[in-house]
């Protein structure tokens, strides 16, 4: 039997996607993504903030870059991916990121009355 390798999360952008391009012409976008709870240790109430990689491939990579901005709150839902990466040193290095399957915008609707507000799904 196979496993599940399901994320999904609702916070807020970190910064505003910016779209590249890979060889042949695969456009690729990342972000950082928080969440925020609020957690009561000893009678004192805090908020505690996680935050996360967040890559789109593709189609959904350039939907992202025209209508996400820094700030918004979205919500991801996608897969967990760890990779491996070296150094200039040739030490290794590992990152673990969300590749985002599909996303919705979330909010008040004055927070993007002019943007396209459907969820946006891309096959693999």
């Amino acid at each position: 039997m196979s496993g599940i390798n399901k994320v999904m999360l609702i916070g807020h952008l970190g910064k505003t996607p910016e779209l590249r391009t890979l060889e042949d012409e695969i456009a690729v976008t990342s972000f950082p993504l928080a969440t925020s709870e609020m957690i009561t240790k000893s009678g004192i109430r805090s908020e505690i903030t996680e935050w996360y990689n967040v890559v789109m491939w593709r189609g959904l990579a350039e939907v992202a870059s025209r209508i996400l901005q820094k700030g918004q709150l979205v919500y991801i839902e996608g897969k967990l991916t760890t990779r491996k990466f070296s150094d200039k040193e040739g030490h290794a290095h590992y990152i673990t990121e969300i590749i985002a399957e599909k996303f919705t915008l979330l909010g008040r609707k004055s927070d993007f009355e002019n943007i396209d507000t459907e969820p946006h799904i891309i096959a693999p």
